[in-house]
């Protein structure tokens, strides 16, 4: 059994060194600036970029809903262990909501500094959260400051050597991009001490959807009136819907 444990945590380690290598290993990139002209500029009752502003609206609602039934401890999928990495999620997507509704009502490099920090919130909190419904709660619960921290370092250092002229936002790119390889092997290897273990992989899954929104803003646009950014709120908050629903009905395997 030591050895099958072994073998489970090398294969981790090796997919996140291989991951951080190959982020180390592509020359820095700075902020493309045309990233903030997203194609729907519209103004409505006086708000600029309205629906990239207004599609931020689900991120608050689900993040105060999940903040206070979390607060309550009335949800079967919820760890009590880890009731600050829970908090530290919901807390991330009212800082999403206020962070990205800030930023698109005048989209800047400066603007987006307090977005980016948001979500790296979120996304550390909700890694530290998978790592301990599959591997270890104690463990988990040591990682939730370090995680959190190195996830708002790099948005940091992104902002930094913006301000030097020399971006570099490949620290950042990781922060995103290797909850998202490590969350699916975390599960295959190691399962979950909760059940529905499909409700984690369908949100990795809604986030990756909300990405490709992101990346075809103009297109989505042209088909649909509605823009590819605001589509990509709208799905990513579905994403945390699905988390909250998940922690309503999933319950502790016996």
């Amino acid at each position: 059994m030591e050895a099958v444990i072994n073998h489970r945590i090398l294969f981790l380690l090796l997919s996140l060194v291989l991951t951080i290598l190959f982020v180390i290993l592509v020359p820095p990139v700075s902020q493309d600036l045309k990233y903030h002209n997203f194609v729907d500029q519209r103004s409505i009752s006086g708000i600029p970029n309205f629906w990239n502003v207004v599609t931020n609206i689900p991120f608050l609602v689900i993040g105060l809903k999940g903040f206070f039934k979390i607060q309550r401890q009335e949800l079967t999928g919820m760890l009590p262990e880890l009731f600050r990495a829970y908090l530290t999620f919901f807390i991330g997507l009212l800082l999403i909501g206020l962070g990205s509704g800030y930023y698109h009502l005048n989209p800047s490099n400066s603007t987006l500094l307090g977005d980016r920090m948001a979500i790296t919130i979120t996304f550390m909190s909700f890694l530290v959260l998978i790592i301990g419904e599959s591997i270890s709660i104690k463990t988990a619960s040591r990682l939730l400051v370090p995680l959190i921290f190195l996830g708002l370092s790099s948005v940091i250092y992104w902002n930094i050597t913006e301000n030097l002229g020399k971006g570099d936002l490949r620290f950042y790119a990781l922060v995103q991009f290797l909850p998202i390889v490590l969350i699916p092997l975390i599960l295959l290897l190691y399962g979950s001490c909760l059940s529905g273990r499909r409700w984690i992989l369908a949100i990795v899954l809604v986030y990756g959807v909300a990405k490709v929104a992101e990346i075809f803003d103009e297109k989505i646009f042209e088909l649909m009136g509605f823009s590819g950014h605001s589509l990509k709120h709208l799905i990513a908050a579905f994403g945390a819907f699905l988390f909250l629903r998940g922690l309503e009905l999933r319950k502790p395997i016996k």
